[in-house]
């Protein structure tokens, strides 16, 4: 093999490999960086679906997200006072021009409520998001391991719905 065709290969292959873990989407003048949901257990009622809004628009709002794996899916906060941590279900998130918004645990987080069947590790699932004024985008959730987050490294603890 010569010099040229390794490293041509070494390119693809790190493309490859760097296309499996991030997938992105773009809704209006937002970019939407790697939706990802954790992998459940047979039984769990609900699961948390997680990504990342930046805005180089307008000021915008996620209203609301939709998906057939889930009967609902509600956006929720999670907040801890006094040592007690405290999920609530928002009317939708503020995504102000020129910030982030990262969806992650311990935060902000979409919970899809009575699953149909468990989020296997490996696969994925399409949902809706509706943003005020991007309008609605079509996104496709990866399935990470049950203890995998936004850095790629184990996360402490699971999410447990009530």
């Amino acid at each position: 093999m010569t010099l040229r065709t390794f490293t041509l290969t070494a390119l693809l292959l790190g493309t490859l490999t760097t296309s499996a873990f991030a997938h992105g989407y773009k809704a209006g003048e937002i970019d939407i960086g790697h939706p990802w949901a954790r992998a459940t257990v047979p039984g769990q009622p609900a699961g948390g679906g997680f990504l990342k809004l930046d805005n180089h628009g307008k000021d915008d709002k996620l209203l609301a997200v939709r998906s057939d794996v889930s009967a609902t899916a509600e956006i929720h906060t999670m907040e801890t006072t006094d040592n007690i941590m405290r999920m609530r279900q928002v009317d939708g998130v503020a995504v102000p021009a020129g910030k982030t918004v990262e969806f992650a645990p311990g935060g902000y987080h979409i919970m899809f409520m009575q699953l149909k069947a468990p989020l296997k590790q490996g696969s994925s699932f399409p949902a809706t998001l509706v943003f005020e004024k991007a309008g609605e985008v079509k996104v496709d959730f990866k399935v990470e391991a049950i203890n995998f987050n936004t850095q790629g490294k184990a996360a402490a603890g699971g999410h447990q719905h009530h």
